[in-house]
C-alpha cells in the first residue's frame, strides 16, 4: 500500500526515547518539553512557544488566554477541520463562519471586511454582532493544506476592529508568507503534531506567540493553574501538557523540519508536473510570494461529488494506493447546523466535495508517486 501520510522516524526519535526511558522522564516533566518549546518558537519565528496535547487543545489554550468565553463570537472559515470551531465551542463561544478565497481555499479577507462593516458595531467600547448582541472576540484564519491567506489585509482589518489574530496553522509549520516566517503573522499562531503531519509528536501541539503575557497565561493555564508544589490552583485550569516521551519524537521531527518541507513541496511540484495536462483535474493552489508548506498533495475534481470521489478511493485502494476526500464544511456538519454564518459560502461550497488527496508522505518516492498518478489517469 502506498500510504496517504505516514511519519518518517529515521532521525533521533530512538535515541531520544532512550534518553526518556533511562531518566524515568517519560510524563509532562522533562527537558525535551522545553526543547520542544524553544525549538518550534524558533523555527515560527517567535519569542514564546507553549506545548499542549494537541492542536485543538493548543487552540483552546490560545483563546482561553485571550479572554475569549461565553457567548463570545470568534471568526473562522466554514472550510476547515471540526477542530478549528471545536475549540472555540469548548470555550463556550460561538464560531461565525465565513467564506474562503478560491485562489488559496483561506480565509477571504474581502469578505471579512464586508461582514464586520455590515454587521458589527461597537458598544462600551466592544465591538458587537448587531444580528445576535454577542461581543466579537477573536479572528481565526486557517492556514489549509500550508497556505497562507492574505495575512497584510486580514491584520490590517483587525487592527481597525481591535480583534486578536489567532491562527490555525496546524499543518504550516515551515510556511513562509512575503519573507515572514509562519509565526510572524499573527498575534498567536497554534501548530498541530498529530501522526499525519509533516512533523509529528504522535500526538500533540503547540502555541507561539511574542506576547510573553499571554504566552505565560497559556502555559499556566495548560498546566491545571498550579501554583504551587502544593496543590494549590488559582483558576480552573487544563491538563493538556505534552509529555517528555511526545516531546522527544517531536524535537527529533523538528531537527530535520526544512528537509521534511522540501520534500513536501517536491512531492506538491511532482504530482502537479505530472497531472498539469491531465483531463478532468485541476492543481491546488498556492499563492504567490508565499512558501505553503504543502502538508496535502492532490488534485481537485471539477465535475466530482462525494459519491464518485469516495467511490475513486476506493478502487485505488484496491490498486494499492490511499487517497481521501477532504474537509466537509462546519456548516455542514450537524453540531453547527445552526452556526452563524455570512451572507454567502458559495466558494467554500464549490470545492469542497471536489478534493481528492494523494499519497504525500515524507518518504515516498518518485518513483511510487508516478504510479500514482498513472494508475489516477486511467482511472479517470
Amino acid at each position: 500500500m502506498i500510504s496517504l501520510a505516514i511519519p518518517d522516524l529515521s532521525g533521533n526519535e530512538r535515541k531520544y526515547l532512550n534518553e526518556c526511558i533511562d531518566t524515568t522522564f517519560v510524563s509532562s516533566v522533562g527537558p525535551f518539553v522545553e526543547r520542544l518549546e524553544k525549538m518550534v518558537a524558533e523555527i515560527a519565528g517567535c519569542k514564546c512557544g507553549v506545548a499542549t496535547s494537541s492542536g485543538t487543545t493548543g487552540l483552546h489554550t490560545a483563546l482561553v488566554s485571550y479572554g475569549i468565553g461565553r457567548d463570545d463570537l470568534v471568526i473562522i472559515p466554514s472550510f476547515t477541520f471540526i477542530a478549528t470551531a471545536n475549540a472555540i465551542s469548548h470555550c463556550g463561544a460561538v464560531p461565525w463562519l465565513m467564506d474562503i478565497d478560491p485562489v488559496t481555499w483561506t480565509l477571504s479577507a474581502n469578505q471579512l471586511r464586508t461582514e464586520l462593516y455590515d454587521n458589527t458595531e461597537t458598544q462600551d467600547g466592544q465591538l458587537i454582532h448587531k444580528g445576535t448582541g454577542r461581543r466579537v472576540a477573536a479572528i481565526m484564519p486557517v492556514y489549509t493544506l500550508g497556505n497562507i491567506p492574505d495575512m497584510d489585509s486580514i491584520v490590517n482589518i483587525s487592527r481597525d476592529y481591535n480583534l486578536p489574530v489567532i491562527a490555525d496553522a496546524a499543518a504550516a509549520i515551515g510556511a513562509e508568507y512575503k519573507g515572514k516566517k509562519v509565526g510572524e503573522l499573527a498575534d498567536c499562531t497554534v501548530f498541530s503534531f498529530n501522526g499525519n503531519k509533516t512533523v509529528t509528536s504522535g500526538g500533540g501541539g503547540a502555541m507561539v506567540t511574542d506576547n510573553e503575557e499571554i504566552a505565560k497565561r497559556g502555559k499556566h493555564i495548560s498546566t491545571t493553574a498550579r501554583i504551587s508544589t502544593e496543590y494549590d490552583f488559582d483558576m480552573v485550569g487544563y491538563n493538556y501538557r505534552m509529555t517528555n516521551i511526545q516531546a522527544a519524537i517531536g524535537c527529533a521531527q523538528l531537527e530535520r523540519v526544512e528537509e521534511f518541507v522540501n520534500k513536501k513541496r517536491h512531492i506538491r511540484e511532482t504530482y502537479n508536473s505530472l497531472l498539469s495536462e491531465c483531463d478532468g483535474v485541476s492543481l491546488f493552489p498556492e499563492l504567490e510570494n508565499t512558501r505553503s508548506s504543502c502538508w496535502f498533495s492532490g488534485v481537485v475534481i471539477p465535475d466530482g461529488n462525494p459519491d464518485k470521489l469516495r467511490e475513486i478511493c476506493v478502487i485505488l485502494k484496491e490498486k494499492g494506493i490511499e487517497a481521501r476526500t477532504f474537509w466537509k464544511p462546519i456548516h455542514l456538519q450537524k453540531p453547527y447546523e445552526h452556526a452563524i454564518c455570512a451572507k454567502t459560502l458559495e466558494q467554500t461550497e464549490n470545492v469542497w466535495d471536489k478534493i481528492l488527496t494523494l499519497p504525500c508522505s515524507t518518504s515516498i518516492t518518485d518513483e511510487e508517486i508516478e504510479i500514482v498518478t498513472n494508475t489516477l489517469k486511467e482511472l479517470l
